[in-house]
């Protein structure tokens, strides 16, 4: 298929496109698909969320008490907090109910 981009400009075929643009030549096709059913403002910047896929499991308060106990000393016999140990002590305080050393880990890079 030949993609005019107006009276004076080249054709370009999909191969060219997806070869300038280091693509496949599908990923051409289904852009030039979702702009003619979906318009260019959803092309360029996708369907927008609604809301965001899972609410924060830490907020502002829980976070500084995060913080500040990744700073303070480890626990006795220990010489530096682990992201696990972090996750054990947040449930043990009740901060939450259960936290996985993952969330611990985005909400103290977030913070840095």
């Amino acid at each position: 298929m030949l993609l005019k981009t107006d009276a004076d400009g080249p054709d370009w075929t999909d191969a060219k496109i997806a070869e300038a643009f280091d693509c496949r030549t599908q990923t051409v096709e289904n852009i030039r698909e979702r702009f003619v059913t979906q318009g260019l403002e959803l092309t360029l910047n996708g369907q927008p969320r609604l809301e965001p896929p899972r609410e924060k499991l830490l907020e502002g308060e829980q976070e500084a008490k995060l913080i500040a106990m990744r700073l303070g000393s480890p626990p006795p016999g220990l010489s530096n907090w682990t992201l696990r140990l972090l996750a054990e002590q947040v449930v043990a305080l009740e901060l939450v109910e259960s936290i996985s050393y993952e969330t611990v880990r985005r909400t103290l890079k977030e913070m840095a």
